[in-house]
């Protein structure tokens, strides 16, 4: 016989496939094996035995092959056929090789085609069959989706993770809700409780067991990090996964397909067997014009198979009706139910994890069938598409990679001198950062979703907390901390009213840095939440697209000492609230699209510094009103486009610090001289191709730079400022420099590189101050400085 193991490969499936095989598939799979058997037992038997065998009709009288074979013996001498046949039978003087020869001949003429080919008509219908129940197995389209969703519901099934968050809520739900330290917690266990959530043998063994409830052991004692690392993995997975299947319904159509296409073949098989079952019989007439070879032309045919194929065409009949009903009541199910969504409800009440969204098109099909093999998978799996079960997860991972070990490596001073934890990317806060008491400023970029935990009062010596790009929430209890102890805040973020409300009522706050853009819409307006609590506000910095200065900066006017406003390039217009900041000490106004000097810095009585970076600026004339601010000291007008300096700017006597680098000045007016308080002078990066002869007169200058100009020559008299300490002539196109410069005692550092000179003066050993380290210029130049000069340069 011909082995059923032989069509294996039609069938052939990995043995996870199970879960997508609903009663009704399994069914119509033991229906076709059983179909099958009857086929091969059908084929077996037809070559391994005789098909038909024949016998000669002697003929006796007329028409006798239209007669049926129980006709064709003589009826006149019954007697002498009965003695014949008595004795030897009939003698039909043919050999073996004749008589196989007419069975073969009236096999394939006068035997049905039907009763031929009974049996293997069976093999081929079942193998359709098979081949239509297990094509979306094979089809590439939908063969890798399938994969891939088993694998996944598989490691989903058998995660620790998956145990652990389902037995948590069953706590939940049995204790009722309960106060937990991250937010996402306290959610699932609101969710997850509520009356009639636990059946009445839980609630008595809640109540006759409270010790156990309460002593249940946390997440971390359940979870390793390799098991944390893997169920982190998955979430990961089953979110790309269901993104992609989502999107199609290939899985679904070809299902439908493949049904109705059984259902086709179904009702074809039907009707065609029930015509032509009964040309199976076990009499043949034959009538073959074989005279000539055989000396008949006429015989009766016995279909030794005739009987046990009827038996075996009603049998078969049978199994395809029962197929085609299960095919029915497949398309039945497939179109009463809406397959293409599948939604969570009762696993969302169950488990209590609310926010466990509902899926579509393939991946919710996928559900429902699961569904049908044991409705514990989708539970399970759900687990893997609910955020607070990931967020939890992430928690977990969190906290045993970041180990109180690990941060303390990372602590480190920052430009205040404030002991810093600055952590970048992270999927969450990990708990043990609230474990370092000694931090001192916390440092958080890029970490979505932040909760503070009640942990985070164990800071007691935090003082500065930068969020960038970190949307944090905070609870209640946890403003009066931050409020006593908070003094230095910076929050940065896309759009200035994402700035969380409650940093504006952290009293204790000593500096405020924000950044973020104002909507389009906003931005002439420039709204900003009301400042009134922050009583103790010293240095407020806002960088935005603000059209004006806000309103709500005059309501900390009282004691507001630094104001930096940084318009990344938009044009700040209205500027009047300054007038009211009359304890300013301190104004930037960077990129903010300025032309000239705003009138309302000139009310500012009690301002030391301005800055005016990297403007518009083409003419300073306004310079003089800055008499008027007797305490300024530094005015930076950098990176601007000023074309000359007026000769007013002898009135500011004592201006100590002016920065004018980066500008477009090609000489310098005589009268800076005049500005005897002047220490530091920039006005590197400009075109300059003289000094004016007074720059002699600065005698307190300490700090010069000139690089990046085109200056050829040096006044004799700037060696007269005798406190130089910083002079700074690199990339100019000086050929020569005076010997005057040993007079400068206390330089200490000197920039030479990039100009024309061939040799330095020696007289540079008597600059005591100047070593190697603060001479810069090119190794051949230092080279030919005299060996005592370079020596006393290279002592310690």
């Amino acid at each position: 016989m011909i082995p059923v193991a032989e069509f294996k490969q039609f069938t052939e499936q990995q043995p996870a496939f199970k879960v997508l095989k609903p009663w009704w598939d399994v069914l119509a799979e033991y229906l076709t094996v059983a179909m099958l058997m009857i086929g091969v037992f059908g084929c077996t038997l037809q070559v391994t035995q005789d098909k038909i065998i024949c016998l000669p009709n002697h003929e006796l009288q007329e028409n006798l092959s239209e007669a049926p074979c129980q006709q064709l013996l003589p009826r006149g001498i019954p007697e002498q056929i009965g003695a014949l046949q008595e004795v030897k039978g009939l003698k039909n003087n043919l050999d073996l090789q004749q008589y196989s020869f007419i069975n073969q001949l009236c096999y394939e003429t006068a035997l049905h085609w039907y009763a031929k080919y009974f049996p293997y008509l069976v093999v081929i219908h079942t193998l359709i069959f098979m081949v239509c129940t297990s094509f979306w197995f094979k089809f590439p389209g939908t063969s890798s989706k399938i994969e891939h969703f088993i694998s996944i519901l598989g490691k989903c099934f058998d995660s620790p993770w998956t145990t652990r968050a389902l037995s948590e809520v069953s706590g939940e739900n049995q204790k009722g809700p309960a106060a937990t330290g991250r937010a996402a917690a306290t959610t699932v266990a609101t969710a997850g409780t509520g009356p009639g959530k636990a059946g009445e043998g839980e609630k008595e063994k809640v109540l006759a067991e409270p010790e156990k409830v309460v002593t249940e052991p946390p997440v971390v004692t359940l979870l390793d990090k390799k098991e944390g690392e893997q169920a982190k993995a998955l979430f990961e997975k089953v979110k790309k996964f269901r993104m992609h299947v989502e999107q199609g319904d290939i899985l679904y159509t070809m299902y439908i397909r493949q049904t109705v296409l059984k259902v086709c073949k179904f009702l074809a098989i039907l009707v065609y067997n029930l015509v032509y079952v009964e040309k199976i019989s076990f009499l043949v007439a034959c009538r073959v014009e074989t005279s000539e070879v055989t000396g008949y032309a006429s015989f009766c045919c016995n279909h030794t198979k005739a009987h046990l194929f009827s038996k075996l065409a009603f049998c078969y009949i049978s199994f395809v009706c029962i197929y085609g009903l299960t095919c029915i009541y497949t398309l039945y199910w497939l179109f009463h139910r809406p397959l293409k969504e599948y939604s969570f409800r009762s696993v969302r009440e169950e488990t209590g994890m609310g926010d466990i969204p509902d899926v579509k098109n393939d991946f919710a099909f996928m559900l429902h069938l699961i569904d049908q093999y044991d409705s514990l998978y989708s539970k399970r799996f759900a687990v893997f598409l609910s955020e607070v079960s990931e967020s939890r997860l992430k928690q977990l991972n969190l906290n045993h990679e970041w180990t109180p070990e690990k941060l303390r490596q990372k602590l480190q001073r920052n430009a205040a001198g404030r002991l810093e934890l600055a952590l970048c990317m992270l999927p969450g806060l990990p708990d043990t950062v609230f474990e370092l008491s000694e931090v001192e400023s916390l440092r958080l970029e890029a970490i979505c979703d932040i909760t503070f935990p009640p942990g985070l009062s164990q800071l007691v010596h935090l003082q500065e907390l930068s969020l960038l790009h970190s949307p944090a929430r905070l609870p209640f209890s946890l403003q009066v901390f931050l409020r006593d102890h908070l003094k230095v805040m910076r929050v940065k973020c896309e759009e200035l009213r994402e700035v969380p409300l409650w940093v504006f009522g952290l009293r204790g706050l000593e500096e405020l840095h924000l950044e973020g853009l104002f909507p389009q819409e906003l931005a002439r307006a420039a709204t900003l939440e009301s400042l009134r609590e922050l009583k103790q506000l010293k240095v407020l910095s806002l960088r935005s697209n603000a059209g004006k200065v806000p309103a709500s900066v005059t309501d900390v006017a009282g004691h507001l000492q630094r104001l930096s406003l940084h318009n990344d390039g938009a044009r700040l217009v209205a500027l009047n609230s300054l007038k009211k900041l009359a304890a300013l000490r301190e104004l930037e106004l960077v990129a903010c699209g300025l032309e000239r000097i705003p009138h309302a810095v000139f009310s500012l009585g009690a301002l030391q510094e301005l800055d005016l970076k990297d403007n518009h600026l083409r003419s300073i004339e306004e310079i003089l009103s800055f008499q008027h601010c007797r305490k300024l000291v530094t005015l930076r007008l950098w990176h601007n486009q000023i074309a000359y300096v007026p000769e007013h700017v002898r009135k500011l006597r004592s201006l100590e610090q002016l920065y004018l680098s980066y500008n477009k000045l090609e000489t310098l007016p005589s009268q800076l001289g005049l500005c005897s308080g002047l220490r530091l002078l920039d006005v590197s990066h400009n075109g300059l191709h003289s000094l004016p002869p007074e720059v002699g007169l600065l005698q307190n200058l300490q700090h010069l730079a000139l690089s990046y100009n085109a200056l050829e020559a040096l006044p004799e008299e700037l060696f007269f400022c005798r406190k130089l300490r910083t002079l700074l002539l690199g990339d100019n196109q000086l050929s020569q420099l005076s010997p005057h410069v040993g007079a400068l005692r206390a330089l200490s550092r000197l920039e030479l590189k990039g100009n024309r000179l061939e040799a330095l003066p020696e007289e540079l050993g008597n600059c005591g101050g100047l070593k190697k380290a603060g001479l810069l210029v090119e190794d051949t130049l230092y080279q030919g400085l005299p060996a005592e000069v370079r020596d006393k340069m290279e002592e310690e």
